[in-house]
């Protein structure tokens, strides 16, 4: 994480607690945070120069229940929003877009028999694959 991010960043982090322990340092957890999501590694994984990963992952859960996370991008949308950084246009493209597996291989119109069109034959499992049905 860059300097400039973190100074954006560490105001919105939540302050070390008043009891307990002291917490490791949150710019070091949050790099192990992003490293682990930019990867897609196990948190087992996780390089030791991010600390215990442990610690990295339940700070993670924690961010993510307590809206720390959410507060974060909201801060960031709002200022690059009014400095002009964002650009809103959203395009949605149908090539992405995946048909239900039960979209495909649907029966033809006049064809009430099946796959074999053969009346007679009973539904179910055969040598051949499934029966009509």
């Amino acid at each position: 994480m860059t300097d400039a991010a973190w100074r954006r960043i560490e105001p919105l982090l939540p302050s070390q607690p008043a009891r307990g322990g002291r917490w490791a340092d949150h710019r070091t957890v949050l790099n192990g945070i992003l490293w682990k999501l930019a990867t897609g590694v196990p948190w087992l994984d996780l390089p030791e120069r991010y600390g215990n990963w442990k610690t990295v992952y339940e700070r993670y859960r924690r961010w993510a229940a307590d809206g720390t996370f959410d507060a974060i991008l909201t801060q960031v949308q709002v200022h690059d929003d009014s400095v002009g950084r964002i650009d809103w246009t959203v395009s949605v493209d149908s090539t992405i877009v995946r048909a239900h597996q039960h979209a495909a291989g649907a029966r033809k119109r006049g064809n009430r028999a099946g796959r074999t069109g053969h009346p007679d034959e009973p539904a179910g499992r055969r040598s051949g694959g499934l029966g009509a049905g």
